[in-house]
């Protein structure tokens, strides 16, 4: 029977170079990352951080993996805690759920696990607080900068592999960043292409949280602060017995799972969260909407973070997350200003009007992309039908009546002001998100 094998990875405590070996059948892989230099060596001789690097050579495994997504997966040469293999269970399970659903996989339940167990992990936080935020280049991250920055909570803008909108994002944030590179192995690429092996999406910012662990370890930072909404729990469709979320991996149940798996392997020296779970996509909208200080530099569209995408930030204008994001931004900016930041207003273009009924769940299912709830996207779109910039565009002007006779234009209406509710289920330290509550009650008043 076919077995993928997770083998003990290495770090070069001179070059900051990880290297993580795999061996899926007869092929072996070998992935890099490259963390940088400068930090302090004493943390890079640690037992959490050799747990971490452990824990990361699991996760960024399912890249290889995948090629032919074997039941049974060899992680014996790792030293994992228990909360550690729960973790990866999720990851090779829920995390790849969108893989196994759109190539018709059954593997829920399915893979057998070979995992060596190691204690948990004692470990004291730095007295001080210096925050990783990773930026993606989108208006979510840049939020958090916002929000950051209002609380005066120190802290380092990460990324790994920049480019486009995140470089330009960063260019217009006041702090020094740190950059961490993920090379894949080539030959694992050229297997994605050819008959026999399967292709799909990763749980990407799985990866890239394992990753900034071992960056916070290593410099020194004791919080690691993503920009995941609440929206992001909300799965797209029911396969093999389960719901499978495109998200998955940003929804709150991951961050749950991930945040305790790096309690166990990290001790108390990193708290990981989300400082937008108790927001929706509007009022991430709204919020973002305020200033103008992005404008220019940022994007949403997935087009910039193909592996051969280069230059400045762009939008498509075609894609479910153009889309969207037009949608939520709409009803708190003028049709001039979003128009300057898509390249195009998709609200009044005839042909977006297909699209846009998947988005507002008039017709087909969630797109799998990163775009919020369905509910949320038709309460949008019917709160633009009453405002006089909007209230014409095509695709408003149209879809109101199927709006108002598939939800109801109560419906409707309670979803928007819930939409506009904060939550209160969230991992936000409370004197952070006191200090985020009290700038919220200043603006408004």
């Amino acid at each position: 029977m076919t077995k993928f094998s997770i083998l003990r990875p290495e770090f070069n405590i001179e070059t900051g170079e990880v290297k993580c070996h795999y061996r899926l059948a007869d092929h072996e892989f070998t992935e890099r990352l490259e963390l940088g230099i400068g930090f302090g060596e004493d943390a890079a001789k640690t037992d959490a951080f050799a747990r971490t690097l452990d824990l990361a050579a699991a996760i960024l495994g399912v890249s290889y993996f995948k090629l032919l997504a074997p039941k049974q997966i060899d992680a014996s040469e790792l030293k994992l805690t228990l909360a550690a293999q729960s973790l990866i269970k999720d990851i090779y399970e829920n995390g790849l759920g969108e893989f196994y659903a759109r190539n018709d996989l059954h593997r829920f339940g399915q893979i057998k696990y070979h995992f060596r167990t190691t204690e948990n992990t004692s470990a004291e936080a730095p007295s001080q607080t210096n925050a990783l935020v990773l930026i993606g280049g989108g208006k979510d991250s840049l939020l958090s900068v916002n929000l950051m920055e209002d609380a005066q909570w120190n802290f380092t803008p990460f990324a790994v592999n920049p480019k486009g909108p995140i470089l330009s994002s960063i260019d217009r944030i006041d702090h020094e960043p740190l950059f961490a590179r993920r090379y894949l192995d080539q030959k694992m690429l050229k297997l994605n292409q050819e008959p026999g092996f399967f292709n799909g999406h990763v749980p990407s910012t799985a990866i890239n949280s394992i990753i900034a662990a071992l960056v916070a370890q290593l410099y020194g930072n004791n919080h690691i602060i993503l920009s995941n909404e609440r929206s992001a729990s909300e799965g797209n469709l029911e396969f093999d017995g389960r719901e499978v979320n495109h998200q998955h991996s940003k929804s709150l149940n991951f961050e749950r799972l991930f945040a305790d798996a790096l309690q166990s392997v990290a001790g108390s020296s990193i708290r990981y969260f989300s400082i937008l779970r108790p927001f929706s996509e509007l009022q991430i909208g709204a919020l973002f909407a305020k200033g103008t200080r992005f404008d220019g530099a940022f994007s949403s569209c997935n087009e910039n973070f193909k592996q051969d995408a280069t230059g400045p930030a762009k939008w498509c204008g075609n894609c479910p997350k153009c889309h969207f994001v037009s949608l939520i931004f709409a009803p708190f900016m003028t049709p001039d200003r979003l128009t300057c930041i898509v390249g195009k207003n998709v609200l009044d273009d005839e042909g977006k009007l297909a699209p846009m009924r998947d988005l507002s769940g008039l017709t087909g299912h969630k797109p799998w992309e990163c775009v919020g709830e369905i509910l949320e996207a038709a309460a949008a779109l019917y709160k633009l039908s009453s405002q006089p910039n909007w209230q014409d565009a095509i695709v408003v002007k149209t879809l109101k009546p199927e709006l108002e006779t598939f939800y109801g234009a109560q419906k409707l209406r309670t979803a928007w002001n819930d939409a506009m509710t904060p939550s209160g289920e969230h991992a936000i330290p409370k004197n952070l998100h006191s200090l985020i509550e009290q700038n919220e009650h200043d603006d408004a008043n």
